[in-house]
Parts: C-alpha cells; structure tokens; sequence
C-alpha cells in the first residue's frame, strides 16, 4: 500500500497516510483513461451548431439565365454551394454527441487517474482546510506553502469560504467527492486532498 505524507495549511508535515492499493495503486489503464476522457468531452458538447443547405436558403427559385446560347456556365439557382448567399454543402445539424461509457470502465479509468497522481508524486494530503474568510490570498498562501501549481483541491463536504476564496486564481479548480471526474483530475497539477476526501474517495472506489 502506497504511503504519503499529510500536510497542515503551513506546509508542514505532520504525519503520514496508507492509501489503498484497490484505488491509488492499480496498474494504469490507458485505453479505459482515453475512452472515458473521449466520452466527457463528447458529452459535453451543446450540439446546436446549424446552417442552412440550398433547399433551406431563401430565394433561388428562378433559373438565373437559360441553359444555353450566354456562353456562361448553366446555373439552375442562385442559392448553390458556389454562390454568394448559397446554401452550404452537408450542412451541420443539431446533434447528440453523447457517448456512454460502460460502469467498470468509468471507475478504472477513475482509479487509473488517481494512480497517475499518486505515483508521479503530484498528490498532495492536507490534514484539514479551513479558511477564516473569504480572502484570495489566504487560500493563495496555502498553494504557495504546498508548493502547487495548476491544482484542483478535492474536498470531502461543500464550503462557500473556500470556493469563493479560490475562484479569482487562475488554473486553480475546487471539486467535491462526488462531483470529481478524470478530466478534471489529468488536467490538474498538483492534487490536493484533505484526508477526509482521501478516506471517503476510497470508500467509493475500492
């Protein structure tokens, strides 16, 4: 079982946590991780993208010139792909892009992700954190103690102060247990965990 140290809001070490093997020390599956990574961006897709063919443009009905005798190219509208205010050619439509992914490959891919974490040393568990107020530069003197960069801070329970607090720094994300996904984990730095987070990821995913 992977150990790591556990951290206080001062970036001291204040002891050390035993993480699960069944989720931070399973061997990293690279094709569940692409399918599951594929799968959220295609979700999150608005698919209303639309244009207008040749059928749908208004105008066009009148045969521009006739067929022959102008030494001009025939032409039977004037809303064809090739003219000006003509329709477009295989028009997008609104679509689903939606794509499912099987169960047992989201939670692989999950535990996956978070073995990544684990063993390039980017996981960071915080004893507790708690902030007084509000401020950005609380939670900024924090991230600086920790030494992170572009981290995501997983917590176990909602709390307003500390969203708040970490909204106006950029490349900085907050996410709960429940609401944590891989994208969100791979595109991360450092990942920052308090130890209840910790205990409660491994009750979901071992």
């Amino acid at each position: 079982m992977p150990n790591v140290a556990v951290y206080n809001m001062e970036g001291a070490k204040v002891g050390e946590m035993t993480l699960s093997d069944e989720v931070f020390g399973v061997e990293i599956n690279e094709a569940a991780l692409h399918q599951v990574v594929v799968a959220q961006q295609a979700n999150a897709r608005q698919g209303t993208q639309s244009a207008l063919t040749r059928s749908e443009v208004r105008g066009g009905g009148r045969k521009p010139w006739r067929q022959k005798g102008t030494g001009r190219a025939r032409q039977g509208s004037t809303r064809a792909p090739q003219w000006r205010h003509g329709g477009v050619v295989f028009a997008p439509k609104p679509r689903s892009y939606r794509q499912s992914v099987n169960r047992k490959v989201r939670r692989l891919a999950m535990k996956s992700a978070l073995t990544a974490k684990a063993q390039s040393g980017e996981l960071i568990v915080l004893d507790s954190l708690s902030l007084s107020e509000a401020k950005t530069r609380e939670i900024a003197k924090v991230l600086k103690a920790l030494s992170a960069s572009s981290p995501i801070i997983v917590l176990a329970e909602p709390d307003e102060t500390i969203r708040r607090a970490s909204s106006n720094i950029p490349g900085l994300s907050t996410a709960l247990v429940g609401t944590l996904n891989v994208v969100d984990i791979l595109r991360s730095g450092s990942f920052i965990v308090t130890r209840e987070a910790a205990q409660q990821i491994e009750e979901v995913y071992a």
